[in-house]
């Protein structure tokens, strides 16, 4: 049996009296648990919708998205995640692409899908929190009986999340029950000792983005652990909430761990019982590290993914570290960094290999890193993140061009493009400069917004920053720094210009600096940059 939830089952026998779920002050246990997805997935059956069909998920962190999650899998659906923060028009395209035919949504979401509902093939919609016209309540969704687990093949797809869309309309990713089995597992031996049944689980991530639902509510299921959903995050109730919990796990993005450091009465704080902190989603700032570790004397360890490679890749352990790196790749996974000027023109949208190899060159790895990247000439050293292993996409869904783009075939192996660009050392620690959309040309001069964002962030004056390039006739494009000021800031946006100069190459200062009251983010911690630029 290769369903995904074969491995939850097993965990329901070895722990059927354990918390599974944690919410509000109400524990369900996994025999309990176990039994609500059952139903939920008799219910499905009973209506018509079962092997290979899409179920939408369009709410926040509750336990309701854990049953449906694993309620669709158990009846051999496909769960199509979805940002409770869209609109209507958003999820009209989600919900079309994807074909879904029910969708679980919050009942003030309900709305939304009714107004799409005539464009889509669903059928059947079911609320969360309140009885909604056009909708069945959740409780009175599900059947009085259960039902087994429908067998799936490896490369049968268990979920199609879409990318944040950030650039462009969001792109279907098909992830197989293969993919999330083997990121499952790799990511759950990356804290001491793997994750434990002893576990506490804090689910700040969203869990319609792949990060929250493989490594979070996937580890803890996997693991016989406690999740405990958080639906909204807000800084300190989650700081309250880890100390009170116990919680001994924490998986967040930098814009997370930066709030919490900035807290005023951070310090007071004491998180005895955790044992792990991860950070990923985006590049982590080496202040929000060193000051996450000052206050609570806990590692913070940072790594890597995309929601195409399901999604971690890369991690650093509290065994074996390099600040400023996004880790080694995990066991099973293959990474390099390459010049890929060049991509195959051959039609890989079937996922099978084409004909002929093309071949793509390595970049020579540096000693150790992190190297200077002010002393570095970036050119030589850096080329683009290519990744290779069981846990990457089978394809973006019915985007045979975008498949193409996404892979090159090298010595017999699939490689997917992450778009990313960074160098890698001897010891195989990898490191990301930006993402390669992000690199700014000026005057001939490549600068990548990360480096500045980290120096911006060594200003005490400064709780948050972002660059972008926006259009200059002289130089083609220049630097724009927006900066979220700390309360008491004394420092002027010459000042910050200054202090760049200062630091920094002078093609490389931020010509315009802005004070914002904040960050445009999506719900994942990611600064929308397009946003930025808009201002502009």
């Amino acid at each position: 049996m290769t369903n995904l939830v074969a491995d939850v089952a097993e965990t329901v026998e070895e722990h059927p009296d354990s918390a599974a779920i944690a919410y509000e002050g109400t524990e369900l246990t996994y025999e309990e648990f176990w039994e609500r997805a059952g139903r939920f997935a008799q219910a499905l059956e009973d209506r018509g919708i079962g092997e290979g069909d899409r179920v939408g998920i369009y709410l926040p962190n509750l336990p309701q998205f854990v049953t449906a999650f694993y309620g669709t899998l158990r009846a051999g659906g496909i769960i199509v995640p979805m940002n409770p923060q869209y609109k209507a028009r958003e999820i009209s395209h989600m919900l079309g692409d994807s074909g879904a035919k029910a969708v679980v949504a919050l009942a003030d979401l309900v709305p939304n899908v009714l107004e799409v509902q005539d464009d889509t093939e669903v059928e059947q919609v079911i609320s969360v929190g309140a009885d909604v016209e056009g909708a069945t309540e959740f409780d009175d969704f599900l059947a009085d009986d259960t039902t087994g687990i429908v067998d799936r093949a490896d490369d049968d797809v268990a979920v199609q999340p879409y990318t944040s869309g950030t650039t462009g309309t969001p792109k279907g990713v098909l992830l197989t029950h293969h993919n999330l089995a083997f990121t499952t597992r790799a990511n759950a031996g990356v804290p001491p000792g793997g994750f434990q049944a002893s576990d506490r689980l804090i689910g700040t991530l969203p869990l319609f983005h792949i990060y929250g639902m493989s490594v979070v509510m996937n580890g803890a299921m996997y693991s016989g652990g406690t999740y405990y959903p958080v639906p909204e995050w807000d800084a300190p109730t989650v700081m309250q909430q880890l100390e009170n919990d116990e919680i001994s796990i924490i998986f967040a993005v930098p814009a997370m761990f930066n709030d919490m450091i900035n807290q005023p009465d951070a310090a007071e704080y004491e998180f005895e019982a955790l044992r792990f902190a991860n950070s990923g989603g985006s590049s982590l700032p080496m202040e929000v590290l060193d000051r996450f570790e000052e206050l609570w004397g806990v590692q913070l360890n940072e790594g890597y993914g995309l929601t195409e490679t399901s999604p971690v890749t890369h991690a650093n352990t509290n065994e074996n570290r390099r600040k400023g790196s996004i880790g080694q790749p995990l066991e099973g996974v293959e990474a390099k960094i390459v010049n890929s000027a060049e991509r195959s023109s051959a039609d890989h949208s079937g996922g099978s290999s084409p004909p002929e190899d093309e071949e793509f060159d390595e970049v020579p790895r540096v000693e150790e890193g992190p190297i200077d990247e002010e002393e570095a000439d970036l050119h030589d050293i850096t080329g683009e993140l290519v990744i290779h292993g069981p846990n990457v996409m089978k394809e973006y869904y019915g985007l045979p061009e975008a498949n193409e783009e996404a892979f090159t075939y090298e010595d017999g192996k699939r490689w997917f493009h992450t778009g990313d660009i960074g160098y890698w050392d001897e010891d195989n620690f990898f490191y990301v400069v930006d993402r390669e959309k992000h690199m700014i040309v000026t005057g001939g001069y490549n600068v990548y917004p990360r480096e500045v964002e980290e120096l911006l962030f060594e200003h005490e004056d400064v709780a948050d920053a972002a660059v972008v390039g926006v259009p200059d006739e002289r130089r083609g494009e220049t630097v724009e720094a927006f900066i979220v000021p700390t309360p008491d800031a004394e420092a002027t946006p010459e000042d910050i210009k200054q202090y760049c100069l200062t630091n920094l190459a002078a093609y490389k200062h931020p010509r315009e600096v802005r004070f914002v009251e904040e960050l445009p983010r999506t719900t994942t911690g990611k600064v929308q940059k397009f946003e930025l630029r808009d201002e502009d």
